[in-house]
């Protein structure tokens, strides 16, 4: 089986050898590079997921994920961040130029490793095609063998996060989801997800359906309800 490729760009070169090594052991092969413009002459398509420090010099991270996403040769690249920057604004920027996940510096090596093997399994995994169900509500229309999103006859571009979180709330209108649902049923398996990033991702997923929006209903103390 051909082994995924990821690209690590961050500037911190001892960041990027020790990041390297521990995916290399997991079974993928990496390239390293310090820049945006290192990554950018190198070829992004040409690789399954791309790991990106946010602060550098010259371009910043948040620069390269909007290049990325807004090429076509490129937008179905994964990105995670990975970053000392923890305001919850600096997150919120990362996921609506696209990005997978957010990994705050210093971070646990192990979890690194596991979270791309999410986001790859999320990218990659079979169901998103699998089944021929359309999912409406009103004029909001999602198509699941498709992959996509239409809203009053416009197309609206979803992550695969975003696409399996609208799935679960259309699959289960009315109903009052926990977090720890929502996380079984749009996350991967055996991969830790906190509350947190719960509510970012939906969030950003609200902030993608306009009118829609406020169909999103927050259960103070118990959950999320697609209304």
């Amino acid at each position: 089986m051909t082994k995924k490729r990821i690209l690590i760009v961050d500037d911190e070169q001892s960041i990027c050898d020790v990041v390297s090594f521990n995916l290399v052991l997991a079974g993928f092969e990496t390239a390293i590079v310090n820049s945006a413009r290192e990554a950018l002459n190198l070829g992004i398509d040409r690789f399954d997921l791309l790991l990106l420090d946010v602060m550098m010099k010259e371009i910043s991270g948040f620069e390269l994920a909007r290049m990325v996403k807004d090429s076509p040769s490129t937008r179905h690249v994964p990105i995670i961040f990975m970053t000392a920057k923890d305001d919850e604004q600096d997150i919120l920027k990362g996921f609506e130029l696209g990005a997978d996940d957010y990994i705050e510096k210093p971070f646990s090596v192990k979890e690194l490793v596991a979270r791309v093997k999410a986001v790859l399994n999320r990218s990659s995994r079979p169901d998103d095609a699998s089944s021929g169900d359309v999912l409406r509500h009103n004029t909001l229309v999602l198509n699941c063998k498709e992959f996509s999103l239409h809203i009053d006859n416009r197309s609206v571009a979803l992550t695969k996060l975003e696409f399996d979180l609208l799935k679960t709330f259309l699959m289960n209108k009315g109903r009052v989801l926990s977090r720890e649902q929502i996380i079984q049923s749009a996350w991967p398996k055996k991969v830790y997800v906190s509350q947190r990033t719960v509510d970012v991702s939906i969030t950003r997923l609200r902030r993608k359906l306009g009118s829609y929006s406020n169909c999103i209903v927050t259960r103070t103390g118990f959950g999320y309800c697609f209304e």
